[in-house]
C-alpha cells in the first residue's frame, strides 16, 4: 500500500514586493497538482496580470481545481474579462459584491490577498496583481531607487502547517490552529476589530522597539494611545508612513496625528520614492505582523488577512527590510510636526474632517 506523502516542513519567507513575490507565485501555480485558490482585491488585465491569467488557465486545463475570487470594486474593470477568459477552461471565478452592488448599500469589500496552492504553500500580504507592485524582469527599478515606479509593499510565503490550516479554513472547516511560528487570521465582514486587537496588544506588550510601515494610517484614539504610551515608557517607535499615496486625502488624516506622536517621542519617516502600500510591523525583533489589514476604519469592515509570526529569523529579515527603507525615507523633523502656524492649523482641520468621516463610515460598515 502506498504511503501518504510526508507533510511539508514549515517554512516562512518574507517577500519584498511583487518583484520577489510574483515569480514564486507563478511557479507555484504552474506546478500545482490539485488545487489553486486565488483571492485578490485587484488583478490587472495586462502585464503581470495576463501572466497570472495564462498560468491559471493552463492549470485548469490540466485538471487542477482553480478558484478565483476578485473584488467587484477593486477589479471592476478587469474582473469580468478574467471570468470570460478562465471559465471556459474550467476555472471558477467569482466577483465579490459586483460594482452594481454599491448602489444597494453593499460597500464592504474583499480586500484579501491570498494565493494557496495544493494546501501546501500560501502567499499572503498587501500585494495586488498588477505591474505597479513589481514587474518580473531585470529592467524594473527596485523600490529603493529614486522615484521608483514600484509601489512599496511586502508579502510572506508560508509552507507546511499554516498552509494546510488555511486550506481547511477556506473549505469551510474549523480546524484547530497548528503549532507553528506563523498563525493566519482571517476576518469576516465586520470582524476586523479582532485583527486590530492583535496589533494593539502586540504594541502594548512591546519592551524595546516597534517598527511599523503602514500606507493608510488612520488609527482610532485608543490605538494612538497604545503607540504613544509605548513611546513614553521607553520603547523606540518608528513609523514609516506615506509621503506619496494613491489615496491623497488619507495623508491629510494621517498628518494631523503627527504632533501628538512626536510629542510622545515617536519617530516619523515618510516614504516618498513611490506609492506606499505596505502593511507590516515588527515588535522587539521577535514578532512580525503582515497582511492586507490596514490601520484604518475601513479594514474593520472588509474581508482581510493578518499573519502573526513569532520567529526571530523572519523578524530580523523584516527588520532589515524596514531599516533599509526607513533610511531612504524622509525624516519628519519635530519642528514641522509641532508647527502652530496657520498652515499647520488648516492642515490639522482638514485632517480631522477626513479622519472623522472615515471613522463614521467604518462604524456603519462594520455594524457598530
Amino acid at each position: 500500500m502506498a504511503q501518504a506523502p510526508l507533510p511539508t516542513p514549515d517554512r516562512i519567507t518574507l517577500l519584498a514586493g511583487g518583484r520577489e513575490a510574483f515569480p514564486r507565485m507563478l511557479h507555484a501555480i504552474r506546478e500545482a497538482r490539485q488545487s489553486v485558490h486565488l483571492e485578490v482585491y485587484h488583478l490587472a488585465r495586462e502585464g503581470i496580470g495576463d501572466q497570472f491569467r495564462e498560468a491559471l488557465s493552463h492549470a485548469a486545463l490540466r485538471g487542477v481545481r482553480v478558484r478565483v475570487i476578485l473584488d467587484g470594486w477593486g477589479s471592476a474593470l478587469d474582473g469580468r474579462w478574467l471570468q470570460s477568459m478562465l471559465e471556459p477552461d474550467g476555472a471558477e471565478v467569482r466577483i465579490y459584491h459586483p460594482l452594481l452592488a454599491l448602489f444597494t448599500g453593499r460597500f464592504r469589500r474583499n480586500h484579501r490577498k491570498i494565493l494557496l496552492v495544493d494546501g501546501e504553500v500560501a502567499f499572503l500580504g498587501g500585494i495586488n496583481i498588477a505591474d505597479e507592485y513589481g514587474m518580473v524582469g531585470p529592467d524594473r527599478a527596485p523600490d529603493l531607487a529614486e522615484d521608483s515606479p514600484e509601489w512599496l509593499d511586502v508579502a510572506v510565503e508560508l509552507r507546511g502547517a499554516p498552509a494546510a490550516w488555511l486550506d481547511a479554513r477556506l473549505r469551510g472547516e474549523r480546524p484547530p490552529r497548528p503549532r507553528s511560528a506563523a498563525q493566519i487570521h482571517l476576518s469576516g465582514i465586520g470582524g476586523g476589530r479582532r485583527l486590530r486587537t492583535l496589533y494593539r496588544r502586540s504594541f502594548g506588550a512591546a519592551r524595546t522597539e516597534i517598527l511599523a510601515a503602514h500606507a493608510y494610517f488612520l488609527p482610532d484614539r485608543r490605538f494612538v494611545r497604545s503607540i504613544t504610551a509605548a513611546a513614553r515608557r521607553g520603547v523606540k517607535v518608528t513609523l514609516l508612513l506615506a509621503g506619496r499615496s494613491d489615496v491623497p486625502l488619507v495623508r491629510a488624516g494621517t498628518t494631523r496625528l503627527y504632533r501628538r506622536l512626536v510629542e510622545a517621542g515617536v519617530e516619523i519617516r515618510e516614504w516618498t520614492r513611490s506609492v506606499h502600500h505596505a502593511k507590516v510591523a515588527i515588535v522587539d525583533g521577535e514578532r512580525v505582523l503582515v497582511g492586507s489589514f490596514n490601520l484604518d476604519p475601513y479594514s474593520l469592515a472588509n474581508l482581510e488577512t493578518l499573519v502573526d509570526i513569532e520567529d526571530r529569523a523572519t523578524a530580523e529579515e523584516a527588520r532589515r527590510w524596514f531599516r533599509q527603507r526607513a533610511d531612504a525615507a524622509r525624516l519628519v523633523p519635530p519642528e514641522e510636526a509641532l508647527r502652530g502656524d496657520w498652515i499647520g492649523r488648516v492642515a490639522d482641520a482638514v485632517g480631522r474632517v477626513v479622519a472623522a468621516f472615515a471613522e463614521k463610515v467604518g462604524r456603519v460598515l462594520s455594524g457598530r
